[in-house]
């Protein structure tokens, strides 16, 4: 399994009239392969959307990609995007698989970069404390790179709204259950707060 996450950049207030166009042409694409999941930010860099894809493979991803109509996909909506970028993702072997699910009205979605060569060991660190975390809230998703902007390890969490984020997050570092110990590993550290589109099969 990878994922490909794709991240546009629009015009701003291009994110209604994307998603308007997005959704239009959904139906068709879908055909081919499903939708992982669709957010538009709120906090963090604004006017951005970002959409993930799951695939079986690379080879499954060229073939789909390479039948694609051009005239249903992408949506037509060149004159809204001012930036964009692709990056494919692996599972971690502690994440959830992506599904239809109503998670949460909010998803805060950490990328992490991490010094090179040092992804297997935060796996290795992170895989034990995952389960104890979960207990405060679910984890949506955990991927790291592996096409695209390397060493990213990308962590994503769904809640009710941003009060339940920071008293949860307060709550699990109290009983000492998170982070786990790997700031050693950490170059940089971003984050974005979205909200998941109408039509995300995650939500």
């Amino acid at each position: 399994m990878i994922l490909e996450m794709r991240t546009y950049d629009l015009q701003p207030g291009g994110v209604p009239q994307y998603e308007k166009l997005f959704a239009a042409a959904l139906p068709e694409r879908t055909k081919a392969s499903r939708l992982g999941a669709f957010w538009h930010t709120e906090i963090g860099p604004l006017n951005r959307v970002i959409q993930v894809w799951p695939y079986e493979s690379l080879a499954e991803r060229e073939r789909i990609l390479g039948s694609a109509d051009a005239g249903l996909w992408p949506p037509a909506a060149e004159g809204l995007i001012v930036g964009h970028e692709s990056k494919l993702l692996a599972p971690a072997p502690f994440s959830p698989p992506l599904m239809e699910a109503k998670l949460g009205d909010v998803y805060e979605i950490r990328t992490y970069t991490i010094k090179p060569g040092a992804i297997p060991e935060v796996l290795k660190r992170w895989a034990p404390l995952v389960e104890g975390r979960a207990k405060f809230s679910p984890l949506a998703a955990c991927w790291y790179s592996i096409v695209g902007p390397l060493s990213q390890f990308i962590h994503v969490w769904p809640y009710k709204d941003i009060n339940e984020r920071n008293r949860i997050r307060a709550e699990a570092q109290a009983a000492g259950k998170w982070p786990p110990p790997t700031r050693e590993f950490l170059v940089r550290m971003e984050n974005v707060i979205a909200a998941p589109a109408a039509f995300s099969p995650l939500r």
